[in-house]
């Protein structure tokens, strides 16, 4: 029911096999490397490249991002709520690029937004020949509510000083 062309989501974008590639966790706080501070320019940029979208909260810690995208139309948070992740599975890589442009235009802008933002990374540890990559896939939810924001966002904010508990700290 839901065109993702409109709303708030909450994101995770998880490097390949969860490497380290942004920088680690000191004392309690993120210290980023050269990618994670380009990653952070990324991030705070995405009004720049996409002029419905703004990303009002992100973190970014050692093999992760969470963030919440807004993407313009949200502006009355329904009541209807629906977790939902782009997948694509492991398959040759002509079947892969076509599951993956019906996945895109499943996913509207909040695909593009992502995608756009995966790839300015890539492309800047490509040039600096810095070792660098992503998962495929992204996990979203859509945020249905002021509380369900003000929760997602104590989280993005605490999330450095919980990485001893992370499920994501591998």
């Amino acid at each position: 029911w839901h065109d993702y062309d409109g709303g708030m989501y909450f994101v995770t974008i998880c490097t390949k096999d969860f490497v380290h590639y942004f920088g680690e966790i000191e004392r309690g706080e993120m210290v980023l490397n050269e990618l994670g501070e380009y990653a952070v320019e990324c991030m705070e940029n995405v009004p720049t490249h996409f002029s419905d979208a703004e990303i009002p909260l992100s973190i970014i810690m050692p093999n992760h991002i969470h963030a919440i995208v807004d993407v313009e139309g949200h502006r009355d948070i329904g009541s209807h709520s629906r977790d939902a992740a782009c997948h694509v599975s492991t398959i040759n890589d002509s079947q892969k690029n076509e599951k993956m442009q019906h996945i895109a235009m499943k996913c509207g802008r909040l695909s593009a937004v992502i995608g756009g933002l995966k790839s300015a990374v890539t492309r800047y540890a490509n040039r600096h020949n810095i070792p660098f990559a992503w998962q495929t896939r992204f996990h979203d939810r859509i945020i249905r509510n002021k509380e369900e924001c003000n929760r997602i966002a104590e989280y993005i904010e605490n999330n450095p000083a919980n990485w001893m508990s992370d499920e994501l700290n591998i």
